[in-house]
């Protein structure tokens, strides 16, 4: 295993990250709870220190998991993770960056993960309801109350991260982490989050790394799939088969197949090395729903990809300029 300072902190923590999400889910699309427990407990003997999960993941559930998990490791080993913001509850506070909702969000999540403390706590997405200033005076009072260590956000567009890390930076508090969907396939944070996060000092953890699936191994330009999750998802989702099987992702996809035949690795292993070569790229969720692709994934670590292919796999799948021209650089030169 790798590991990194995660943003600009002191907070150590492993290149992969687990993800829980279908962690309990039902449905029949989840992973059960004994298989789910067993791959935490491989994740942590392979020397992944970086657990995620939130508070409405299955209902609670996946929360549940972790904590009935990890209650026999050290604690102080493990850097653990979880969000607040989305509905869990009928009642009209039970959702939001408020006051009320954000403290009993997190101590519903303590109690959940059977723990004292949160290492990692992420705003979930923007609240247009609640101040600013109310949720970060929270966010402090959690922080002094010794309940949460660190602070991230997450789906936040750049003005309002750079809105709420203002503020928190007065408060002695800024965000370290910053978790958005990131791939090959979906790269629209290209636009502006990279440089905010160089500038703030926030690390950048991104979930979907494999396309919602597309980037898996299992699909190809011959139709559309018959089951698996992008056979499921409407058009109105982001894992929709209008939106992935479009002629410059099925080029991504050549270009990743071609590598891992060359590297002898899996498809998942080389679009993951790609994107943890990235830069402000900290550490990389894996939502494996099974032992077996959670092994997979985590060889990824070990997969360096020479400079020139980084630099093909950039090209295939770039995105258009958002603008013609830039005015000025890095470097405080004009380019016209």
């Amino acid at each position: 295993m790798q590991y990194t300072r995660l943003g600009n902190s002191g907070l150590i923590v492993s290149r992969v990250c687990l993800g829980t999400m279908v962690f309990g889910e039902n449905g029949g699309r989840g992973t059960g709870s004994d298989t789910a427990a067993a791959m935490i407990k491989s994740f942590i003997q392979a020397g992944g220190n970086f657990i995620d999960t939130a508070d409405v993941y299955s209902g609670g559930r996946a929360e549940e998991i972790v904590g009935a998990a990890i209650a026999q490791e050290p604690r102080e080993r493990l850097v653990i993770a979880t969000k607040g913001r989305f509905p869990t509850g009928s009642d009209q506070n039970a959702q939001g960056l408020s006051r009320k909702h954000l403290i009993d969000a997190v101590h519903s999540s303590l109690r959940r993960l059977r723990t004292d403390y949160i290492d990692s706590y992420y705003l979930h997405m923007w609240d247009p309801a609640t101040p600013l200033e109310e949720t970060v005076r929270t966010l402090d009072d959690l922080v002094r109350q010794g309940k949460v260590r660190y602070f991230g956000l997450s789906n936040f567009r750049a003005w309002q991260a750079m809105k709420i890390q203002g503020l928190a930076r007065q408060a002695g508090i800024p965000f370290i982490a910053a978790q958005y969907q990131y791939s090959l396939v979906v790269r629209d944070i290209e636009y502006e989050l990279p440089s905010l996060c160089a500038e703030e000092g926030l690390g950048i953890v991104p979930w979907g790394p494999l396309g919602g699936g597309f980037l898996s191994g299992k699909y190809s330009a011959k139709g559309k799939p018959s089951k698996g999750r992008l056979a499921s998802a409407t058009d109105e989702q982001e894992e929709a088969w209008s939106r992935r099987a479009t002629e410059r992702n099925w080029r991504i996809l050549t270009e990743v197949n071609r590598l891992a035949a060359e590297y002898h690795a899996s498809t998942p292993q080389v679009a993951l090395a790609w994107l943890l070569a990235r830069p402000q790229v900290d550490s990389v969720i894996i939502g494996a729903r099974t032992p077996e692709q959670l092994e997979d994934n985590l060889a990824s670590v070990e997969l360096e990809l020479r400079e020139e292919q980084l630099q093909r796999l950039d090209e295939v799948s770039r995105l258009p300029e958002l603008y013609p021209y830039r005015m000025i650089d890095d470097y405080g030169s004009r380019e016209w």
